[in-house]
């Protein structure tokens, strides 16, 4: 069986014990026997942390497995098999940054959500695609395994723009799954369900409890309260039981972005003056777990880790590389080109739902047109993430104005225009495809 490098960016994370321990549970059949944490300069203290915390996890498990920590991407990404990527450009700042511009105009404030979202991608696409480069003379047959949110924006460029192979995944598919497995009080690996939409915006139909189809049931679970998905870091506003009753649908917990939008923002509003935005608590948490993991006794994934968004990242990350490697023809829900799953979205548009994976990829499985009571917001949505990858290539603030104002959450142009000033002013330095020799912008 073949020896495997994989590496990871932003290996300075606080998530990255999440995927040592995935590795570890997994070597019998994913034999990584080179893992490399990278991470730039600024993050170092962390990524020596980090690094540590992992290789005393690997000794600990006995396995062959060698942890390198190192700032340079391109010595790491030499003939590596998998490349999985978590960066934050800008850090954590940055994400505050983000959160905070678009409030000041009563706008949600969210990471990948709205705004926010945008802004990531800006500062995000850049990089990967000057990695995906990289990767094109040092690992040409590497496969790039995406976790930088926004998944499936940054997903879709790096699809239209480089020929490397690759596809998103994102947590929160799999949470859905959990959550129904404990509504019922079975496992796990007894719950499918057909997932549509993008990321950060899907629906689940078709659950079934092994092979029973009990997506009725589960909805009326759902409408009582029984079952919801309750991620981390989305705040717990319930949506009501007439209108889940009416969508007969899951709806993921970031659809209450859109349907619940003022309380939400002005939940929102009451965090900042109360204790600070999600990136500030996560900050906080941030340097809590940092302080766990300088602990030279701690030796495994500690349980405080689960404060964090992103629980079963793990799992989602290392099932999918491995059903990749050992040719598993397994289905998992991953972000990919839609070629067609459904006609009421680009070919080349990036798409969160099921797949087959193996060792030529994911292969989504066709689902048809999308429900009328939810294909406006996915188109539209859609339409945003084509223009905000449009944007981050090309620097063309234009295209950028149109990307923030065709958002369903930006009331206005107006208020589009403020907060793409004040984004742009804020984040020159993460921003060498934009001009700024003229104005603010």
């Amino acid at each position: 069986m073949k020896k495997l490098k994989v590496v990871t960016l932003g290996g300075g994370s606080g998530y990255t014990p999440e995927l040592i321990d995935g590795f570890i549970k997994r070597h019998a059949e994913l034999p990584v026997s080179e893992y490399w944490l990278v991470d730039i300069e600024a993050g170092r203290e962390k990524l020596e942390i980090v690094g540590k915390l992992a290789q005393r996890m690997v000794k600990k498990a006995g396995i062959p497995m060698t942890v390198h920590m190192t700032t340079d991407r391109k010595e790491a990404l030499k003939d590596a098999d998998f490349v999985t990527t978590q960066i934050r450009v800008g850090q954590l700042a940055a994400r505050i940054q983000d959160e905070k511009i678009p409030l000041k105009y009563g706008v949600l404030g969210q990471e990948t959500t709205g705004p926010g979202g945008f802004m990531k991608a800006q500062r995000t696409i850049p990089v990967l695609l000057e990695v995906c480069k990289e990767m094109e003379t040092l690992c040409p047959d590497a496969w790039m395994i995406n976790f930088t949110n926004p998944a499936g924006i940054v997903t879709e460029a790096i699809a239209k723009y480089s020929p490397i192979k690759s596809l998103g995944i994102c947590s929160g598919a799999n949470s859905m799954m959990m959550d129904i497995a404990n509504a019922y009080g079975v496992g796990r690996s007894a719950v499918t369900a057909r997932v549509m939409g993008l990321n950060h915006l899907i629906f689940a139909d078709q659950i079934a409890l092994d092979g029973e189809d009990v997506t009725a049931d589960f909805i009326e679970k759902l409408a009582q309260g029984v079952g919801a998905n309750k991620l981390k870091n989305i705040p717990d506003i319930g949506l009501p039981a007439d209108f889940i009753r009416a969508l007969k649908l899951y709806p993921l917990s970031y659809l209450k972005y859109f349907y619940l939008n003022r309380e939400m923002v002005e939940h929102e509003l009451e965090e900042l003056k109360n204790g600070g935005t999600r990136g500030e608590r996560s900050l906080g948490i941030e340097h809590a777990l940092l302080e766990i993991y300088k602990n030279p006794e701690l030796c495994e994934k500690p349980a405080e880790l689960s404060s964090r968004g992103g629980a079963w990242y793990s799992d989602t990350a290392c099932s999918i590389i491995s059903s990749i490697y050992n040719n598993k023809h397994e289905v998992h829900v991953v972000n990919v080109p839609n070629h067609g799953t459904t006609p009421d979205l680009p070919d080349d548009a990036v798409i969160e739902t099921n797949a087959v994976i193996d060792k030529l990829g994911a292969h989504p499985l066709a689902y048809g047109h999308l429900p009328a009571r939810v294909r406006g917001l996915i188109q539209s949505v859609k339409s945003f993430e084509e223009l905000t990858v449009e944007a981050a290539v090309t620097g063309d603030k234009a295209t950028a104005l149109l990307a923030l104002s065709s958002h369903p959450l930006v009331p206005s142009v107006e208020v589009a225009g403020k907060i793409l000033e004040d984004y742009l002013a804020a984040n020159r330095e993460f921003l060498p495809q934009y001009s700024f020799t003229t104005g603010r912008g």
